[in-house]
């Protein structure tokens, strides 16, 4: 049987020394709020501005007509316009430019006689990602200016202007603007906050025993399991202050919208919090050493919490190996529900499956520490 007295005491004297180590709680309350900041501005999966030289060897009308499609679109800047290949490559070699557009000589006059004209785009392909997304951006623009030629040579030799037998209605939902911050920032919140809390718990005990006070716990009537819920308590309430001030730094900082129940997500970050801080108090309980506690911590949290929870990359596009194992990773599970809150306004009745899995982490993780606690009693 638990004495609520006994867990209160060692929560109690745990909070204390939380307050007395005045630059670990600074570090702890400011740390996930710059985190948050500091990624949410530099993890963008927005591709715009992209740098592009033109090289136009026509210097036609048709060809700057075509090249204006390019300076005023927002997804292109234009560095500039070249007369010959070599400045083109150097700036791609050197990373100045990532892509040059070359108008071929007779441009105008092969449009005029209704001939097929290509269009040279050299691209840099040392950032796969980002030259797919510039290579789409370009097909589109340059597709664009010869539909609309197209339409205006058959209004000209009046056939009348040529609608497409499919005009697509599209719609996208939950994140209309495509804005990558309402993709990222709420799985960074889960991500952040998963390295705080194993980051908190695992010196706890590792640093009892360095400071020679655990053989002082160990002579208290205190159980296994108040000892490990004690602590826990005091480290939940810095867990949740900090949850409640990255939720809002999310919605009124990056101006993520929060469109479910406020409800769901605090139940279903405490369960979480729970979870992650029950699995580094035992790291700490098991290594005795903060060096190696803080390392372990680090090292099971921020790699599988960043790698595979789905927070950057597509889980489904993963090979079958790290997929598998995003299964037992938690913040696969807390991500799913932060998104499905933030950006669906989703409730339990959707997300009840991660939120029982993040219930079942949490209770196999305690369940295991409160073993490891009692056996370094005994």
């Amino acid at each position: 049987m638990i004495s609520f007295r006994r867990t209160r005491a060692m929560a109690r004297k745990e909070f204390l020394h939380i307050l007395r180590d005045s630059r670990s709680l600074y570090l702890a309350l400011m740390l996930p709020v710059v985190q948050l900041i500091l990624f949410g501005y530099a993890l963008s999966l927005d591709v715009d501005r992209i740098p592009i030289l033109l090289f136009d060897q026509d210097r036609s009308p048709q060809s700057r007509e075509m090249l204006a499609q390019f300076r005023g679109s927002r997804f292109f800047t234009v560095l500039g316009d070249i007369e010959s290949y070599q400045p083109g490559e150097y700036a791609i070699t050197s990373g100045t430019a990532m892509a040059v557009l070359v108008v071929p000589r007779r441009f105008g006059e092969d449009l005029a006689a209704g001939k097929q004209v290509p269009v040279q785009l050299l691209l840099d392909g040392s950032d796969s990602n980002t030259a797919s997304i510039a290579l789409g951006y370009a097909r589109a623009m340059v597709a664009g200016y010869s539909n609309q030629l197209r339409t205006e040579y058959q209004i000209r030799n009046g056939a009348g202007e040529i609608k497409p037998p499919v005009d697509p209605q599209i719609r996208v939902m939950f994140n209309s603007e495509l804005k990558s911050k309402n993709y990222i920032v709420p799985g960074l919140i889960a991500v952040i906050l998963m390295i705080l809390a194993s980051m908190l718990t695992s010196l706890a005990i590792a640093r009892e025993w360095e400071n020679g006070t655990m053989e002082e716990l160990l002579s208290t009537p205190v159980r296994a399991s108040e000892l490990a819920l004690g602590k826990l308590s005091a480290y939940f309430i810095l867990g949740a202050l900090d949850t409640v001030t990255i939720v809002l730094a999310g919605v009124y900082f990056f101006g993520v919208p929060l469109r479910g129940s406020a409800l769901v997500l605090g139940i279903s970050a405490g369960i979480f919090l729970f979870g992650a801080m029950s699995w580094g108090l035992m790291l700490s309980a098991i290594t005795r050493n903060q060096l190696q506690a803080n390392q372990l911590g680090l090292l099971s949290s921020f790699l599988p919490a960043f790698l595979l929870s789905g927070f950057v990359y597509a889980i489904d596009s993963m090979p079958a190996l790290p997929r598998f194992m995003t299964y037992i990773v938690p913040a696969r599970y807390f991500v799913a529900m932060m998104k499905g809150v933030f950006l669906k306004g989703v409730g339990m009745e959707l997300l009840w499956g991660e939120g029982l899995l993040l219930l079942l982490y949490a209770t196999v993780v305690f369940v295991i520490l409160t073993r490891k606690l009692r056996q370094k009693i005994a």
